[in-house]
Parts: structure tokens; C-alpha cells; sequence
């Protein structure tokens, strides 16, 4: 098969790890760069172009769209979408999942545990926000923030206060959840390939962080999920329509909770952490559905 990466970073570890699996399958894999693509459109005939050529002959994408780049990125994957090129992710699903709103209210709609969530246009009446999700200490976070950044932890009304303003000022949105002690700086992050968990990592944030991002210096081991976190796992996935996703959650005393999905998860802490070949199942599922 002919599977093309879209990707504007062709030494990023999981980029090179797909290549590396696809090749080792039989596949010609090309990584492209989404927004090198001109899309045209005309009647019955939709084409991309890249540099030289028409793509026309690719049986498979692999989108690995960043956040900055969702809008073209996605119109790209649209795109090959409508010359009925297999993708392991959708257009569609993508936009969701980057709306951290809109997901949190799929997935509460779909029965996922998650932390009691507020959405507010901006309330002056900042302990009523509070009392919504149980009082301090509670999280803070920017809707389109990534990483852990733009995730602040208020440990009084006041400390709230000032952070819902200062975010106010800056017209940037953003949700206010309840602050799951018993995780203590820890989470869980499912990797789902095709509606089943390949494979599950347990997080932890360094010293006096709460955020355990490994981007922010959190270490990472392999863990065994138990059963309901396998279901939320999997019920995400499917209330997202995302059969290929990272989902990050909470242990909670009342069980697992979900943080968020995330499309195109990294390959790189899971595979170290847990020694599975992920890359490979991401081959192997086009495999299934498209020949």
C-alpha cells in the first residue's frame, strides 16, 4: 500500500517509528507536510497537489495534524477523505476532539465518569462557579492549552479570583473542574487502536506539580488497567469516534475519571514505558480496513 504520513516533522519519534513499521510491512510510506498541500476542488474530481505532483495514488493517511494547524490540516484530511482514501483518524473527529467543550459534553452525554466541569461566559460570582464543582481547590484550564500548559491549580476562592480575571482580560475561555486529590499527581493514559487498549502507561508528576505531562518532566511506567478504566478507555473512543486516540484519566475514589482524549497521541512515552509496539498495531489496523 501507499501510506502517506501527514506530518510536518518527519524526525518526530513517532513519525519515524510508522515509517519504520509501515516499511517493514511491504508499504511505501511518504511523510507530507499538510500545509505544502493545495487542495482543489471541482466537480466529482477532488485532488491534492504536493510540490510536484497530484496525489492520486496514496490508499492510506495517517494524520498527525498539531493543535496550531488543526483548520488546514483537517481541511486536508478532508480532503483525501472525499477521494476515498482510508484515514485513521477523521476530519471530523479531530475537530472534536480539539474542542475540549464540545467533547467533555459528547462524553457526559455517553455516561463517561469525568470530574465535575463548569463552562461560564465569565461570572463576577466566582464562588458559585466553585461551589458547581465542590469547592477549592480547583482546576483551572484554558480550552485550546495542550501539554499542561494553560492548567492552573487554585487553592482558594481568592487565588480562583484572580486567575479567572487574569484569563478574563486576555478573552481567553476556559473551564473550571474539581481537583481529584486521591490522584495525587498522577493519571493514566490509554493508548486505543482500533476500539481495544494496546497498551497503558501511569504518569506521574515530579515533586509538588499536579500536572503529569511528560512534557513537563513527569515520568512514566507500565501499568495494568483494572476494568472499569479499560471501559471508559474504550467508551471514549467510541462516544468520539476515534478508533485510534490517546485517553488520559484520573483515579478517582468514585473510579476512573476522564481528563481528555487526544487524537493524535504521541508514540514515544508509551512505547518506552510499556516496551508495545504501537507503531506497528497503527499499520496493522490500516492493514485490516483497507485491504
Amino acid at each position: 500500500m501507499n501510506i502517506v504520513i501527514l506530518s510536518r516533522n518527519s524526525h518526530l519519534y513517532s513519525t519515524r517509528r510508522l515509517i519504520d513499521e509501515g516499511e517493514k510491512r511491504g508499504h511505501i510510506v511518504e511523510v507530507i507536510d499538510p500545509l505544502k498541500c493545495d487542495i482543489i476542488i471541482e466537480k466529482e474530481k477532488p485532488t491534492i497537489y504536493y510540490k510536484d505532483r497530484y496525489l492520486d495514488y496514496v490508499d492510506a493517511i495517517i494524520p498527525r495534524i498539531g493543535t496550531s494547524v488543526t483548520f488546514y490540516g483537517c481541511a486536508v484530511v478532508r480532503q483525501f477523505e472525499m477521494m476515498n482514501v482510508f484515514t485513521t483518524v477523521t476530519s471530523d473527529a479531530i475537530v472534536r476532539s480539539r474542542d475540549k467543550l464540545r467533547s467533555l459534553q459528547r462524553l457526559s452525554k455517553a455516561g463517561v465518569g469525568m470530574p465535575k466541569t463548569v463552562f461560564t461566559n465569565y461570572s463576577r460570582d466566582v464562588e458559585e462557579v466553585i461551589e458547581h464543582v465542590g469547592g477549592t481547590p480547583v482546576i483551572i484550564k484554558l480550552l485550546e492549552g495542550t501539554q499542561g500548559l494553560g492548567v492552573v491549580l487554585a487553592e482558594t476562592k481568592n487565588a480562583a479570583e484572580s486567575v479567572l480575571e487574569a484569563f478574563n482580560g486576555l478573552q481567553a475561555r476556559v473551564i473550571v473542574q474539581e481537583f481529584i486529590k486521591e490522584a495525587k499527581g498522577a493519571d493514566l493514559r490509554a493508548l486505543v487502536v482500533d476500539g481495544h487498549v494496546v497498551g497503558a502507561m501511569k504518569r506521574q508528576g515530579k515533586e509538588g506539580e499536579f500536572r503529569s505531562n511528560l512534557h513537563r518532566g513527569g515520568t512514566a511506567e507500565v501499568v495494568k488497567l483494572d476494568d472499569a478504566e479499560l471501559r471508559l478507555a474504550m467508551q471514549a473512543s467510541r462516544a468520539l469516534k476515534l478508533p485510534v486516540c490517546g485517553v488520559d484519566m484520573l483515579q478517582s475514589a468514585r473510579g476512573p475519571l476522564l481528563l481528555e482524549v487526544n487524537s493524535t497521541p504521541g508514540l514515544e512515552g508509551i512505547e518506552g514505558a510499556t516496551g508495545k509496539n504501537i507503531a506497528k498495531a497503527i499499520i496493522t489496523y490500516i492493514e485490516r480496513n483497507r485491504t
